[in-house]
């Protein structure tokens, strides 16, 4: 059974407990033996994702628009770089480097590391 959180604890290890927003990870791509690089989003960009999968007309271009803000290396929002792929508009980018099943990957990562995620569990499940 995991004990509770007490304010000794946060007060012990403040450090731990400050929210980081700068917070990178990078991601290897098998598929081009390369990595990418994405940052901790922030919480108006989750919640304008999760907003944008409960719309059925956006549903589909929430993981894009996600990753399309999450990766910072290499930068998709580099004129060059979609005017060379012929973007019409710039989040088509991601689609165009990224297969299919890579976006929603990609996005996941970046959710879970907003603390978007299945991580936390009741204490009851725990139980059972």
């Amino acid at each position: 059974m995991p004990k509770k959180l007490s304010i000794t604890d946060i007060l012990r290890e403040k450090d731990k407990y400050q929210l980081k927003k700068d917070t990178k990870v990078e991601l290897l791509l098998p598929r081009l033996d390369a990595t990418i690089t994405i940052q901790k989003p922030e919480r108006s960009l989750c919640v304008e994702a999760i907003a944008m999968t409960r719309d059925p007309n956006q549903a589909d271009k929430a993981d894009p628009y996600l990753v399309y803000n999450l990766v910072v290396e290499p930068n998709l929002k580099d004129k060059e770089l979609q005017t060379a792929f012929g973007c019409a508009e710039p989040i088509d980018i991601v689609e165009k480097i990224f297969e299919p099943g890579e976006i929603p990957f990609i996005a996941q990562t970046g959710l879970e590391m907003a603390g978007y995620g299945d991580a936390i569990q009741r204490v009851d499940d725990l139980k059972n």
